[in-house]
């Protein structure tokens, strides 16, 4: 299936101005960064058109749902993948990197594949408890990365988890961390609104996600019309009955969800309700069995041939999951 045409426009529409008052004193300080032209003027909601055209229907009806293409990005640690050539040609496998991976390296690889970028963000709380890149450094590092890597096919934001131990991290309160997710969507919309930035709800409940939803909305963001969403603070109970129940309550909203992280059980559990997902499983596993026949390594924890066998099993176990970049077996 040929990818549909990735170019973003972003139109501000007339909306009440966001005061203090609306937000909790911890979040209203630092909510909506906005370049200093627009300090003092009255806060816009951002709307972005769908990427649907005539050709393009845009999301289908729930009954023909099995016949979409999903795409499962291949997580690696290693930026020198991005030019490999088993993950180019023909059947490209998308791959999925970190900021944090590309953000200090002289040169950067021409990529031969799609890919997806994470920004990091579950690393920089974990370890420093707040996020220490700016909007404008990390808006302009993912324009230096689609210059000069290109493919790329989404930017994660600059989120905020929800886990308990990221909140006992931070010292701030679950809704805080939705508000500066929300916050960091529409900050880098102003920075640049031509890179594919990928929204993200956060939560722990079903009720907590949905209210994130709604904060998008009171914004003037549709994530319905949004190519890809992605859900966050679910990988470590992604194959549990909450979660699945979380997945779907949004899939039922019309939402194209991207799962980060899902690991083989909870893609099994929920793969027939996203669109797209990446996973880094794989690595663990390797980590746990001996090196593949011809394997000189003692792990194949950074084997770019384990990883294409372990993505090809993994996505073959999926019935539903239409995917044109299986390989043959190695």
């Amino acid at each position: 299936m040929p990818r549909p045409n990735r170019a973003r426009t972003a139109s501000a529409v007339r909306a009440r101005s966001v005061c203090k008052e609306d937000l909790p004193l911890s979040t209203a300080p630092v909510l909506f960064d906005l370049p200093g032209s627009a300090a003092g003027q009255e806060v816009q909601r951002v709307r972005r058109r769908s990427r649907a055209t005539p050709g393009d229907p845009g999301r289908p009806r729930h009954d023909d749902y099995d016949d979409v293409e999903r795409d499962s990005y291949l997580g690696t640690h290693h930026p020198s993948w991005l030019a490999r050539a088993e993950f180019g040609g023909f059947r490209p496998v998308p791959l999925c990197i970190s900021h944090r991976r590309l953000a200090h390296r002289r040169t950067l690889p021409r990529a031969v594949t799609p890919r997806l970028l994470d920004s990091g963000a579950y690393s920089e709380l974990y370890l420093r408890g707040t996020w220490t890149v700016s909007t404008s450094e990390y808006a302009a590092a993912v324009r230096r990365c689609q210059d000069e890597i290109s493919q790329l096919e989404y930017a994660s934001i600059q989120d905020w988890m929800c886990e308990p131990h990221i909140l006992a991290r931070t010292g701030l309160t679950l809704y805080d961390h939705q508000a500066r997710t929300v916050a960091s969507y529409i900050n880098l919309l102003w920075r640049d609104d031509t890179l594919p930035w990928m929204p993200v709800i956060q939560g722990r409940t079903l009720d907590d996600y949905l209210r994130c939803v709604d904060m998008y909305d009171a914004m003037g963001i549709d994530l319905t019309a949004e190519p890809r969403v992605g859900l966050g603070s679910i990988c470590r109970r992604q194959s549990t009955r909450e979660a699945v129940r979380i997945v779907e309550a949004l899939h039922g909203l019309g939402i194209r969800l991207h799962g980060f992280g899902f690991k083989v059980q909870g893609l099994r559990a929920a793969h027939h309700l996203l669109y797209s997902s990446d996973s880094l499983a794989w690595s663990f596993s390797a980590r746990h069995q001996d090196p593949m026949p011809g394997c000189g390594h003692k792990a194949c924890s950074n084997c770019h041939r384990y990883a294409l066998v372990w993505c090809n099993r993994m996505l073959r176990s999926l019935p539903a999951w239409h995917q044109t970049s299986l390989h043959p077996p190695l």
